[in-house]
């Protein structure tokens, strides 16, 4: 599942992102959601989120 629609991704779930800093080479990063920090219902590029580790990306992917 992809990470545009803000209604699939619950606090606590197991996704992967990508970083700001990796969005040129796509490389994902595998984390626990903390905070779900986009508004909107749906985003194109991702819902942004901040994992526990404090990492803040878009999701690409629900684990």
């Amino acid at each position: 599942m992809n990470g545009n629609n803000r209604a699939d991704i619950k606090i606590g779930a197991q996704v992967k992102i990508v970083l700001k800093a990796d969005q040129a080479t796509g490389k994902l990063t595998e984390g626990t959601v903390a905070k779900l920090l986009t508004n909107s219902a749906h985003h194109p590029h991702g819902i942004k989120v901040r994992l526990t580790d404090g990492q803040v990306g878009r999701v690409q992917e629900i684990i």
